[in-house]
């Protein structure tokens, strides 16, 4: 029987909540490499190994194992003439030197409110599904996945 491990190809149905059930996503279908290639949660891929088709799994995450804790250093007060003219609420800029994203939280007559925050940052989660599909790869065909992953 195939077990999820280094190199398995695993396809989940996955839903998250917070930590009182409220549920904040439920994918129909995820697909990751395991092999601690960081494409989910470390804690996850933890629970993961050894499953197989059909296991369930349910674990509760931190905001530390998870999208982080909030960090008050990145939300930021900019001026409204450093910024686009046609600047909008929830508006994305790629910072691509600092590798991060601005969210436009809030205008006002003279400035905006940006936060590089994931929004789920500080939130403790609780992450449960199944384990749909594996397949074995050899480690050529994981490379290949991972080349793909870092190609733009």
């Amino acid at each position: 029987m195939n077990t999820i491990k280094k190199n398995t190809l695993v396809s989940l149905f996955m839903i998250t909540e917070d930590q009182v059930g409220n549920l904040l996503e439920e994918n129909e279908e995820i697909m990751y490499l395991h092999g601690a290639y960081g494409q989910i949660f470390q804690k996850l891929e933890d629970e993961l190994e050894g499953k197989t088709v059909g296991d369930s799994f349910n674990l509760f995450l931190l905001p530390k194992e998870a999208f982080g804790d909030y960090d008050e250093t990145l939300v930021v007060k900019e001026s409204l003439q450093d910024l686009p003219d046609d600047i909008d609420l929830a508006m994305e800029f790629e910072d691509e030197q600092e590798k991060k994203v601005w969210i436009v939280e809030t205008i006002e007559e003279n400035y905006a409110i940006l936060n590089a925050n994931h929004e789920l940052a500080g939130v403790p989660l609780r992450i449960s599904g199944k384990v749909l599909e594996l397949e074995q790869l050899s480690d050529k065909d994981a490379k290949e996945i991972l080349a793909m992953e870092h190609t733009h």
